[in-house]
């Protein structure tokens, strides 16, 4: 059996550039994609928090260091600068991939520093 499970989160990324006139993508700075686990052409899903807005692309890496997030091509009309974000990926996990299976998940400030990293979503009790 396989189990499509998250890999990857950016949580609360700050949208940098929206590039209508691009050929389309998302550019992520090249070390929060490496800090993620994400790959250069990968699928992912964005999720807009200001506006509710989601869709799936595919991330493409960005300068180093430059804290970059980027949305290109038609998606530039769902997510504008300074719009915050959750970026996540997926990827399918056989039964025995699940035994030691966890996400990595990456907490972003309004400056797209990362605040924390994690590889478990902590239970929020109302």
């Amino acid at each position: 059996m396989q189990c499509t499970m998250l890999k990857a989160k950016l949580h609360q990324a700050r949208v940098t550039h929206a590039e209508l006139e691009y050929e389309g993508s998302c550019a992520i700075d090249g070390r929060l994609m490496d800090m993620a686990g994400i790959l250069e052409y990968e699928q992912i899903q964005i999720y807009n928090l200001d506006n509710g807005e989601r869709f799936e692309t595919y991330a493409i890496r960005g300068e180093e260091g430059s804290k970059m997030i980027s949305v290109n091509g038609a998606a530039a009309h769902k997510a504008k600068p300074g719009h915050r974000v959750i970026i996540c990926a997926y990827a399918n996990y056989s039964s025995a991939e699940l035994i030691n299976y966890k996400p990595r998940l990456i907490y972003m400030d309004e400056g797209n520093e990362v605040k924390g990293t994690s590889n478990a979503i902590p239970v929020q009790v109302a």
